[in-house]
């Protein structure tokens, strides 16, 4: 059962159950979490990742990706694009899942929140003022901070060769958290493209009490703009031999 894919699979499912967990614990009505906050949701999120990188690891895939900007950032980097199509089915398949147990484990508190914007923001991201190209350049940029910074914690350049074993996904987690503290408050920072479209397509398809429509118009920012900030950062890591 253990494979890379699997890991894969597993890893963003978690990811997505505790990341899309704590939005709705924060904005459906009538949750013990509501109103808790922007610090509340980046904390959460950053936990997110540290449990879905050890899960994916357990489950299989040693290098617990995660995110379709990450696998193609390292792709780029190594020159090896063998597991990015792999890897990214695995990854938005798990992000659908994730999406549908959050949905399922806050069944009780869809029909009591009027404001079908809140819904879907706790499956996907929008950004606070919309203006798409420089929405995709905000996404560019907090994807590139995040895949670089990655190839530097790992980097076999640093003075240490390295975390110890077992402290990279609690680097990655704390990572994350800075990415959303420092720079998601333009778009809410997707920084993955399956973290965004996994959820988007499980909004559309669940029979989510008083939903509206699924933002596809606005869709397809958080998918490009997260590969293209993964693969500036690959390319940069591979020019600086990280």
């Amino acid at each position: 059962m253990h494979s890379p894919w699997f890991g894969e699979f597993m890893g963003t499912m978690v990811l997505i159950l505790f990341g899309d967990g704590v939005v709705a614990g924060v904005l459906l009505k009538k949750s013990k979490a509501e109103n808790s906050g922007w610090m509340v949701i980046t904390t959460g999120w950053a936990f997110a990742v540290m449990c879905g990188v050890f899960t994916a690891i357990a489950c299989g895939s040693p290098g617990a990706h995660l995110n379709p900007a990450v696998t193609l950032g390292f792709a780029v980097q190594s020159g090896d694009y063998s597991h990015v199509l792999p890897f990214i089915s695995a990854q938005v398949l798990g992000a659908i899942a994730g999406a549908t147990l959050v949905w399922l484990h806050y069944l009780l508190h869809w029909p009591e929140t009027p404001d079908p914007g809140a819904k879907l923001a706790i499956f996907c991201t929008s950004p606070a003022i919309r203006k798409l190209p420089l929405n995709f350049l905000s996404e560019v940029i907090a994807t590139f901070a995040l895949v670089f910074v990655v190839f530097t914690i790992f980097s076999k350049n640093v003075a240490t060769a390295g975390p110890a074993a077992g402290l990279g996904p609690y680097l990655v987690a704390s990572l994350v958290w800075g990415v959303g503290l420092s720079l998601g408050g333009p778009t809410g920072y997707a920084i993955n493209p399956a973290r965004d479209l996994g959820p988007r397509i499980a909004h559309a398809i669940l029979p989510i009490a008083g939903k509206g429509d699924s933002g596809w118009d606005y869709a397809a920012i958080p998918v490009l703009a997260p590969l293209a900030g993964g693969a500036i950062a690959g390319l940069l890591a591979r020019l600086l031999a990280l």
